[in-house]
């Protein structure tokens, strides 16, 4: 597929390689690309001169578009002297323009210089960029053993739709193994760097295309999404949570997985994972943690000094291609350290992207949580992002604190620098809180004087109380009431075991003093339960509870008459030496009918429990 898509791309520029720009020439262009990470990165020295007669105040850069997709960070800046005395100047503004008579397979960038290029004028333009995703597994899938080899495509010529006279290449390789590469005339490989060139007299859109099969065992560590939320509290802290989906995006592992061969020969087997992350973290820092939804987790390390302050985060488990795991890391920070004053305004300035070493970010957002109160606000940002603000809730708050988002597709480490978010507040403000507190205290202690010094005593005689006391009588009687009942289906309970021992025993005789047992006990509750019965009918206030009492004593009485019947026939079919079959065949209809009377009792016991 990339093969395909290159020679589509060669195509289009035959089409187009009728140089179009005469003007300007480029005297020599040093390139150096550096492939010992998985991200790619591309530093270009071009020496611009004016061969025509206009003045000249902007270069144009060229890229495929296959590799603007994975362009993450771009720069481009002059320079002075030369050699060791080579000095960097401010940078330099670029925009994307789309010129006439161009491929239309490229996009094209146009670098502002700092001042027009006359007749016979040079100029030293350097242009920095780093991609992702331009480094891909192959073979796609390795067992824990195999090393992780890579494939890179690039042109050994430097792409441009200006002439080039002299021109190099240089390719930084992770280590001095190549399974393959491409070669050229003037192509030499030592140790781990592969140079092109020096190639002279190159037309424009000139394209040589490139391919390097080599050994890269570094972890393709890629943040799918990571959250940074900066909350700041002017009472002299900042909190910083981030939270991290984290993914290896490096050579598929397959087959099974050995703990003992990793942990006794990790650099042989499973040289592609990585078991740990450093996070470089601001100095100063305090009140550190790390943990997963699983809880803390206590395999991490904290060092730092002065300067800086590092956090090693080690995972519950070692990491190969296409494993993922997800975390969280927070920590305070002194808030005079970050935040400062201009003007009549307020601003925070802190670093933007993501803190861990050689961490990929698919989709980072930044949320900068502000000070309830906070108006006027704005961001300062050395890069596009997408922006908008938010409202959160916090304790305490009337109108919430205002949040401020920040979100940004494929972040490298170069994104780690600081912006600005600056916002007015007004000093009293702080004063809010602590006034709610105290006069939260303060109507808590009149409340608790009032309440102590008050007489808020029910009086006897009053309505009130006297429908309390019958209230509670009312609840004494029924729970009376309800003991009686679950007496009543315990000496259920023991006629049906007494069938269940005959049909065991055959013991007739037995069964049938069971039976005279339980009938005088029924008999003996049902007299205990007249009187409670009588009282609940005449209470006013068991009103609306009699309707089901006394359709659960109905209930209750059917449930004996239908048990007592079920006993006597089967007592009567083991005296007449019937068989099980038949037996069964008598009572069904008596034992569907019991089921369903004991499920109404018992809908009818749990809604009087619950009242």
């Amino acid at each position: 597929m990339m093969g395909f898509r290159l020679n589509i791309f060669l195509l289009l520029i035959a089409m187009f390689s009728t140089p179009v720009l005469s003007d300007l020439i480029l005297a020599r262009v040093d390139r150096r690309i550096d492939l010992t990470s998985q991200i790619v990165r591309i530093t270009s020295s071009l020496k611009v001169e004016n061969a025509g007669t206009d003045v000249v105040s902007e270069v144009l850069l060229a890229l495929p578009d296959y590799q603007v997709k994975n362009l993450a960070f771009m720069k481009a800046f002059g320079s002075e002297g030369k050699g060791k005395a080579k000095s960097s100047t401010t940078s330099l503004p670029f925009t994307v323009v789309n010129p006439e008579g161009m491929p239309p397979s490229l996009t094209f960038y146009s670098v502002s210089l700092p001042k027009g290029l006359s007749k016979g004028e040079s100029f030293t333009l350097d242009v920095f960029a780093a991609f992702t995703n331009s480094i891909r597994p192959f073979p796609e899938e390795i067992t824990q053993a195999d090393l992780q080899i890579v494939l890179f495509q690039d042109s050994a010529y430097y792409l441009s739709p200006y002439e080039v006279r002299v021109q190099s290449l240089a390719v930084t390789l992770p280590s001095a193994r190549v399974e393959s590469y491409t070669k050229l005339h003037n192509t030499k490989h030592v140790d781990s760097e592969i140079k092109y060139g020096p190639y002279e007299k190159l037309l424009p859109f000139s394209y040589s295309p490139i391919v390097i099969h080599f050994e890269n065992d570094r972890p393709f560590a890629v943040a799918q999404q990571l959250v940074r939320e900066i909350e700041i509290s002017h009472w002299g802290n900042i909190q910083v949570t981030e939270h991290y989906d984290i993914v290896h995006r490096g050579a598929q592992n397959k087959g099974g997985f050995s703990r003992l061969d990793y942990q006794v020969r990790a650099h042989i087997r499973g040289s592609s994972s990585f078991r740990h992350l450093i996070a470089r973290l601001p100095p100063r820092v305090r009140s550190v943690y790390y943990r997963d939804e699983i809880g803390n987790i206590s395999t991490s390390h904290l060092w730092g000094d002065s300067r800086k302050t590092e956090l090693e985060i080690e995972p519950r488990y070692p990491l190969f291609g296409g494993w993922k795991t997800a975390f969280t890391i927070g920590y305070g920070l002194p808030l005079k350290d970050f935040l400062f004053e201009s003007g009549n305004k307020r601003f925070l300035n802190i670093t933007f992207g993501c803190p861990i070493d050689d961490v990929v970010v698919d989709n980072l957002i930044v949320k900068v949580v502000l000070p309830e109160g906070s108006k006027d606000i704005s961001v300062s940002v050395p890069f596009d992002v997408k922006q908008w603000q938010e409202v959160k809730y916090s304790h305490l708050d009337i109108a919430g604190r205002p949040v401020v988002v920040l979100e940004k597709t494929n972040i490298v480490p170069e994104h780690n620098v600081h912006f600005q978010v600056y916002y007015k507040f007004n000093t009293l403000s702080l004063l809010r809180e602590p006034l709610m507190l105290i006069s939260g205290f303060f109507f808590l202690f009149i409340a608790c004087i009032v309440y102590l010094h008050a007489d808020i005593t029910i009086s006897k005689s009053s309505a009130s109380y006297l429908a309390k006391l019958q209230w509670d009588e009312v609840q004494a009687a029924m729970q009376q009431f309800l003991n009686i009942i679950n007496r009543c289906l315990a000496v259920h309970a023991k006629l049906e075991a007494s069938l269940h021992d005959l049909s065991r025993t055959g013991d007739v005789q037995s069964c049938k003093a069971a039976r005279k047992a339980a009938d005088g006990l029924l008999k003996e509750l049902a007299k205990e339960l007249k009187p409670l019965l009588a009282y609940l009918q005449s209470s006013p206030q068991a009103a609306q509870l009699w309707p089901k009492v006394e359709e659960l004593v109905a209930k209750e009485r059917e449930m004996q008459e239908k048990l007592m019947l079920k006993h006597s026939t089967v007592v009567d079919s083991y005296e007449k030496k019937s068989g099980g079959r038949e037996i069964e065949n008598r009572i069904a209809s008596l034992q569907q009918k019991l089921v369903a009377l004991r499920q109404d009792v018992d809908e009818l016991l749990e809604f009087l429990d619950e009242i």
